[in-house]
């Protein structure tokens, strides 16, 4: 296993306190109980379309038979058909239109140039208009609502039948039953002034009154909107609930036989009634016991597993609150969701606590506290097995799908597996219970994406875990590992040879990493932070020097060590100043372990034969590797460095270089606290080797004469 990716803070919360770890176990489980709903659960589990699996059932008392979500729909709609919308009758629209009228024609006569016409005209043109308006009103104007029109197929257009319909008219709170062929809709109200001015002979300019009457029908019977609603939901609560009834004594569900929809209806009839009568008559005290020895249990087993498999979670208290608090909440979320009976549980992001937790820490310890979560909300959530199978599939997706964290563009491509993975667990479920697609509520998958949206906020949550708690996640790695970042472009600029050098040991270890399991981005972060030291002096650097201008030849071979040695201590500094995580820091303190400065060491004995040496002036500080990652980075940095000083490399050369070097750093004794095996250490040197033959293009030797013979 990688080293967990935490920052080590000095804290109360990172004590070994077995009292305070265990007093957040206990506080969890009781929270946990505390927000359970205390009502007994139907015992019994059933699917639809599937054998009854338990003893023959018979009913221990009277009870209805609950409708299905179908045929309540189908009595909704029916119910809906006979309500009939209301109308208002506004009886100041025919005195208002008819008096501007009036008022207004001489006005309009005089403008529209009509002076040929003797002045007694206008009379008659009064007259005629004040009849035709009066005889509309009086028969009422009003607006067709599609609502209530009936509708032919989607070829047909509707018929003169289909588009009437039945209303109520309400004058001064007097009901009255019409229907709307009687009434005027405005265009048939101008085709019926139309037909009248044609028929009358008295007046000549047709057309121009025909105009002007337009302007002066208006609807006058409106539509109550708010009161037909009103009288549609009245209607509406009085639809049964039920149908029929199943006696005390009744068989309801036979062992082995398929559970058919109407089995299928009085279980879930009898499931509650079972439920609504325990909320009143079944002991809560015995429910809220049984729920703490079940989450008692679960709590106990991820304990165990921790313990055993992921310690350095078990003993870091701070750990353990970020699991404990996530656990909470969603399980709060899902609680107060049942309590106030939303439409789908499903728009709760449960998928995002197996992301936090595979972000945060690892594969394996999402998937273990997914399944608890799954698990305890079975305990309370109706239809506990497609709520079990949906999410638990779900989760792993989401734990698979980001397996790797290299690029953000991973989330959205998790997220669409995610939905797809409710969708196809959705309809397949459908599917098997009912063989039928009709039986398919395409609505239902809203749930899914809404869910699914809400997961994406898993990520911002994940950074605030971050800042509280001092852990580092594959997002930060993936920041830290940018090259653009403003430490990594000071050291381009200011050590332009390191840089180089550390974007080689990078690619080296990450690709070893990858060979033998680990964190490729935290060896890659590690990887481009751990010489930043070398900015400090760049020049008493070889791969840092110019035209061979070499500084330490006016140093002597002490003085040379310790800037050699100095990188390491300025690198810390320089990476504690820029914030830089802990866990980064580590591979700067460890990439040198304790070895010692050879050459000047050499130089020290060489010149100096008769004269004591203190070998702790030419050794690194410290510490050795205590991690796979930061022993693979130490064995990349001084492969690395050495290759390029050969001057002829060849496959012999390099291969005897690199087992050399790997060989030298197990003699010191580097990798004794390193969780990495010698069969680790000898696929890296391979993964080594092979790189440097293609960074230095080596070519391979054939023998020709084999070549012939395999032509031949």
């Amino acid at each position: 296993m990688a080293k967990l990716k935490i920052n080590y803070i000095n804290s109360k919360l990172n004590s070994n306190s077995l009292i305070f770890r265990y007093g957040m176990v206990v506080t969890t489980v009781l929270l946990i109980c505390f927000f359970l709903p205390k009502q007994p659960r139907f015992e019994y589990e059933f699917q639809k379309g599937k054998p009854w699996n338990h003893d023959n059932l018979v009913s221990p008392y009277n009870f209805a038979v609950l409708k299905t979500k179908e045929e309540l729909d189908k009595d909704k709609q029916q119910i809906l058909r006979t309500v009939q919308p209301i109308y208002n009758l506004n009886t100041a629209i025919n005195k208002e239109q008819t008096d501007q009228f009036t008022t207004d024609l001489a006005e309009k006569w005089q403008s529209s140039q009509m002076d040929t016409v003797p002045s007694l005209k206008i009379e008659e043109y009064k007259k005629t208009g004040v009849e035709l308006l009066t005889a509309i009103y009086n028969r009422g104007v009003l607006s067709l609502n599609n609502r209530y029109q009936t509708k032919g197929t989607e070829t047909e257009k509707l018929n003169e039948t289909d588009a009437n319909y039945n209303f109520t008219l309400l004058n001064e709170n007097v009901a009255t039953q019409k229907n709307t062929v009687d009434c005027f809709t405005i265009e048939i109200a101008y085709d019926f002034v139309k037909q009248r001015l044609d028929r009358d002979k008295d007046i000549s300019q047709k057309k121009w009154l025909m105009e002007v009457l337009k302007n002066y029908i208006t609807v006058n019977l409106i539509y109550n909107e708010s009161l037909t609603e009103k009288v549609e939901q009245t209607a509406l609560a009085n639809i049964s609930s039920t149908r029929g009834m199943v006696q005390k004594g009744e068989l309801i569900a036979e062992r082995d036989k398929i559970v058919n929809n109407d089995t299928y209806q009085k279980l879930e009839s009898l499931r509650k009634v079972f439920e609504d009568e325990a909320k009143i008559t079944g002991n809560k005290n015995y429910v809220a016991t049984g729920q703490f020895l079940l989450v008692g249990l679960a709590m106990t087993l991820l304990m165990v597993f921790l313990y055993y498999f992921r310690r350095q979670i078990y003993d870091n208290n701070r750990l353990l609150l970020i699991i404990f608090i996530v656990i909470l909440a969603m399980l709060g979320v899902l609680s107060w969701a049942i309590s106030m009976r939303i439409s789908s549980l499903y728009f709760i992001p449960y998928c995002g606590v197996p992301i936090i937790f595979r972000i945060l820490f690892d594969t394996r310890v999402a998937l273990n506290i997914h399944l608890l979560m799954v698990l305890i909300a079975a305990l309370f959530v109706p239809n506990s097995y497609d709520f079990v199978f949906l999410q638990f599939m779900s989760g792993l997706v989401a734990i698979y799908s980001i397996r790797t964290m290299v690029k953000r563009e991973q989330f959205l491509i998790s997220s669409l597996l995610i939905l797809a993975t409710y969708i196809i667990g959705y309809i397949g479920l459908v599917l098997t219970r009912n063989g039928s697609v009709s039986n398919i509520y395409w609505n239902d998958i809203t749930p899914f994406i809404v869910s699914v949206g809400l997961t994406l906020l898993a990520y911002p949550l994940i950074y605030a875990f971050e800042k509280l708690f001092g852990i580092v996640s594959d997002l930060t790695l993936m920041e830290l590992t940018n090259s653009n970042s403003k430490l990594l472009r000071e050291l381009s600029l200011k050590a332009p040879g390191t840089f180089q050098h550390s974007l080689q040991v990078a690619n080296l270890a990450e690709a070893a990493v990858y060979k033998i399991g680990g964190n490729p981005l935290l060896i890659r972060a590690g990887a481009l932070y751990h010489d930043i030291g070398k900015m400090i002096n760049p020049l008493y650097f070889i791969e840092n020097q110019k035209n061979g201008v070499n500084p330490h030849k006016e140093l002597t071979s002490e003085q040379s060590a310790q800037i050699i040695i100095s990188h390491v201590i300025k690198g810390i500094e320089i990476a504690k100043r820029n914030l830089l995580p802990e866990v980064i820091i580590d591979f700067i303190k460890t990439h040198h372990g304790t070895t010692r400065v050879d050459y000047f060491y050499n130089e020290f004995i060489r010149d100096n034969p008769d004269k004591l040496v203190d070998e702790t002036i030419f050794h690194y500080p410290g510490p050795i590797p205590f991690s796979k990652e930061t022993a693979v980075l130490m064995m990349a940095d001084s492969v690395e460095a050495a290759a390029r000083a050969l001057k002829e490399p060849t496959k012999d050369s390099i291969s005897g270089l690199v087992d050399k070097i790997i060989e030298h750093k197990l003699m010191q004794k580097q990798f004794e606290n390193a969780n990495i095996t010698m069969k680790d250490i000898s696929d890296v040197a391979h993964i080594f080797k092979s790189m440097l033959m293609s960074i230095y293009h080596v070519r391979i030797d054939y023998d020709l004469s084999k070549k012939k013979d395999v032509l031949q």
